[in-house]
């Protein structure tokens, strides 16, 4: 039993890396390259992350218990691997990125940081539909999950620095902040304005919320898996445009917390 957990671990931590990586790469060609590693190693590597996302699959569409069933436990392995990946993620704090975007004010340093993360939540759906349509097929649903943790932690770094260059960062210490932010993402809210705490317990509504949205975000990166290109092109304009959403809701949130 020792080795799925190793396995599912892996992913975690390297999803994190690769989210940070690609989010602060500039060059399209070195986000296409970090995201096209990683996919190639979940893909041939990820052994529980492809039998977590098979349960998903199997029991889209459908409405039998079993199939309920499947789906539930499919979504829980997300969730599991989302919340190990939070504390795992590179954010930059605020002095760190008055020195990346030296003279801007919030507001300019949030629109930088929004586009940046919807360019490389773009470039995942992109290099998934791409690697797709390889003659020799990597394994889907590990692509899926590959796919849906990059993002997610595309999103959470973003939402994180949005509140160091608003100078409004999360209480507490690195894994307290990290809960807030990954609250904060299936809020789709600033963290001040989170209704309720942010403890991911069992049964809770806000690990409810969560699995929710990571059931839609999975969802969305089947798009990534269509026949030939198609995939890549719905994958990289759905990942960005709801990557950019949701930075300018949490922007906007901020924003109105510096109002008087």
């Amino acid at each position: 039993m020792a080795e799925p957990e190793t396995e599912s671990t892996d992913i975690s931590v390297r999803a994190a890396e690769v989210a940070a990586d690609v989010t602060e790469a500039d060059n399209p060609q070195e986000r296409r390259r970090l995201l096209s590693t990683f996919n190639r190693a979940a893909s041939s590597g990820a052994r529980a992350a492809a039998r977590g996302t098979r349960t998903v699959r199997r029991g889209a569409g459908t409405g039998t218990r079993a199939a309920r069933e499947r789906a539930g436990a499919g979504t829980s392995y997300l969730t599991a691997q989302v919340i190990e990946m939070a504390p795992r993620l590179r954010v930059r704090d605020q002095a760190a990125l008055q020195a990346r975007f030296p003279g801007k004010s919030p507001d300019e340093i949030a629109d930088a940081l929004i586009e940046g993360a919807a360019r490389a939540s773009a470039a995942a759906g992109g290099v998934t539909g791409a690697v797709s349509a390889l003659p020799v097929l990597p394994a889907f649903p590990a692509e899926v999950v590959a796919e849906t943790l990059v993002v997610v932690g595309v999103e959470i770094k973003l939402i994180a620095e949005l509140h160091e260059a608003y100078g409004a960062p999360a209480p507490g210490n690195l894994p307290a902040r990290m809960s807030a932010y990954l609250a904060a993402w299936a809020h789709r809210r600033g963290v001040s304005m989170i209704p309720g705490g942010v403890l991911f317990a069992a049964g809770s509504p806000l690990m409810w919320l969560l699995r929710r949205r990571l059931l839609a975000r999975a969802g969305r990166s089947a798009f990534s898996l269509g026949p030939l290109f198609t995939g890549a092109v719905a994958g990289a304009v759905l990942n960005g445009r709801e990557t950019r959403k949701l930075g300018q809701q949490i922007r906007n949130d901020l924003r109105r917390r510096e109002l008087p």
